[in-house]
């Protein structure tokens, strides 16, 4: 800590090196929201949430980061460029989010309750609620904002919403506890947590088309800043893979310890993953693959970097509190993934048949570390 004001001082003098983004880092085990400074690779904030935090996303307007407590019922507020809490709003189950490419709606998944909620993105009216078998996910726009395409991850299919509608079009069958979605190319590519490949959909034809073998635990996929390259991330193999978006060819795959999730960019092009199951991050380089970590809070899941002029300067200790124990208001989504995994197989391209009514219940996950256990058998 004594070379930290000599670190920083040189960085500010540099001026390709002044800038210190921060990191925000969503602990959902931790009931808290770590803040990490780029260039000290050090946590220098420690937010308290209610109870459990996954996902985030700026507001239209990018003033403000808005972070889902799904376990706590509330969207959090903050200032990216400050850290601090702007304000609180009591909202349903809040999981994942996303507002439709014309900035007209905000969708929102809730994964316990088993719904999907429609919002005006301007004010947050609901506009309308769907009760969707079963665990509603991730979820992904088509570029007109015609359709919102949400993954349901106890029904193994992928279910195309109608916005102006407000209900169901097609659902499709694609594997195993399917999980994060992208539009990419005019395709639809999901990661499919409870095998090993990414399902390719063709949304004009509701249909799987093929299937993009990843690695144990594919589950979900992130486009670099240039278009250049599409990142899926596979947790139970602890592997980045890298693919060519136009053939979806592997170009690289990177093993990263941990169980690598959440993917966000730096202006200057690292890339800076969530790691599930050691309560680190990782900052990796996208040329070479090499990565180092840094400790966050337990089970970090969503992540979000801001540019910044000037470090921030760390809080006293104090501010940084440790691990405490925390009762989950449902087993996180990313447990489902550690179950038994299935080869990768054709999957017929019949259209879409009605979504059961039941669903077998995931097996238990493998080996993790102590605390995880114990938070599994509750």
């Amino acid at each position: 800590m004594r070379l930290l004001p000599a670190i920083l001082a040189v960085a500010l003098a540099l001026p390709g090196l002044a800038r210190a983004n921060l990191v925000y880092v969503l602990n959902s085990a931790d009931a808290s929201i770590s803040v990490v400074d780029s260039i000290s690779r050090e946590e220098v904030r420690r937010i308290p949430v209610l109870r459990e935090v996954h996902h985030l996303i700026l507001t239209p307007d990018r003033r403000e980061l808005m972070i889902g407590d799904s376990g706590g019922n509330e969207l959090l507020f903050l200032d990216p460029a400050t850290a601090e809490v702007t304000r609180r709003e009591r909202f349903s189950n809040p999981y994942h989010m996303e507002h439709s490419p014309d900035g007209k709606y905000l969708v929102v998944t809730s994964l316990r309750r088993d719904q999907v909620d429609i919002y005006e993105a301007a004010t947050r009216t609901l506009l309308a609620r769907l009760k969707v078998p079963d665990k509603p996910s991730h979820l992904a726009f088509s570029p007109d904002s015609r359709f919102v395409y949400v993954t349901l991850q106890g029904a193994r299919r992928l279910m195309a919403i109608d916005l102006a509608e407000r209900k169901p079009a097609w659902s499709a069958e694609v594997g195993s506890q399917p999980a994060g979605v992208i539009w990419n190319n005019g395709r639809l590519l999901v990661g499919i947590m409870g095998s090993d490949y990414m399902a390719v959909v063709n949304p004009a034809e509701a249909k799987l088309e093929r299937t993009v073998f990843i690695g144990r635990g594919a589950h979900t996929v992130f486009p670099a800043p240039d278009g250049r390259a599409l990142y899926v991330t596979s947790r139970v193999d602890s592997r980045i893979t890298v693919l060519d978006p136009q053939t979806l060819e592997p170009k690289a795959r990177w093993d990263i310890p941990g169980g690598p999730d959440c993917i966000a960019f730096d202006p200057e092009g690292k890339m800076w993953v969530t790691l599930r199951w050691i309560a680190k991050i990782a900052v990796v380089d996208t040329v070479t693959g090499q990565a180092e970590t840094i400790p966050v809070g337990r089970s970090p899941h969503g992540i979000f970097v801001q540019p910044r002029r000037e470090p921030m300067a760390p809080v006293p200790s104090a501010g940084l509190p440790s691990p405490r124990p925390t009762t989950a208001a449902s087993e996180p989504e990313d447990l489902q993934a550690e179950g038994a995994v299935q080869p990768v197989r054709a999957m017929p391209g019949a259209p879409a048949v009605p979504v059961p009514a039941a669903v077998t219940p995931s097996p238990a996950a493998p080996e993790a570390s102590p605390w995880w256990r114990q938070w599994m058998r509750r």
